[in-house]
């Protein structure tokens, strides 16, 4: 595998956790349950976006990704704990502040066939398509998965402003990952909430 090739994040370690070598994660990915089936990982140090935004990433070309055997997990507080093999002190632990656990684009989990990874919006024009004519709300930057039941797109609207857009199946009409487009019917006055 070569540095050049894309990776899915699927969370970025903090700190360590623990005596043993145990470090705390972030999670990145839409599938935390499937840290129980992986056993090779890999990491990241210096991981930058790369096409398909925050979730997707390509190693920086001084930094070749490193390849650990995950030998022990659980979720804690919000985050997962991860121990690798090979890692069975703090020091050990330590040297691993910042990386990004990721796997290749390739082995990301199967979706239902109306499903779309996260950080593949990151990236794509949101345009409502609500009214008469098709209307450019912005670029999707982000994607908040912490305010409620339903992710909540981040658009960047005219000038600096940030506009919210419940990423709702009711509103939904297509998603055009090679087109980096995505097409919402959304209620009147929701893009110019911060006008």
């Amino acid at each position: 595998m070569t540095v050049a090739e894309e990776w899915v994040w699927l969370a970025r370690i903090k700190r360590t956790q623990g005596r043993k070598g145990e470090v705390f994660a972030e999670i990145l990915t839409d599938f935390p349950e499937k840290f129980a089936e992986r056993r090779r990982l890999w990491l990241l140090r210096g991981a930058t976006p790369g096409e398909g935004g925050g979730a997707m990433a390509r190693a920086n070309a001084g930094a070749a990704p490193r390849e650990v055997e995950l030998v022990g997990h659980w979720l804690h507080k919000g985050g997962v704990v991860l121990h690798f093999a090979g890692v069975d002190s703090i020091s050990g632990a330590e040297e691993l502040a910042g990386m990004v656990v990721a796997i290749p684009r390739a082995e990301r989990a199967a979706l239902d066939e109306d499903g779309v990874y996260i950080g593949d919006l990151i990236g794509c024009t949101l345009v409502d398509v609500a009214g008469a004519e098709p209307v450019v709300v912005g670029e999707i930057e982000d994607v908040d998965r912490t305010a409620g039941p339903v992710a909540l797109l981040v658009v960047k609207g005219r000038g600096t402003d940030e506009v919210l857009v419940p990423f709702a199946k009711s509103y939904l009409r297509k998603v055009d990952l090679d087109a980096k487009r995505v097409e919402m019917a959304l209620p009147e006055g929701l893009a110019e909430l911060n006008d």
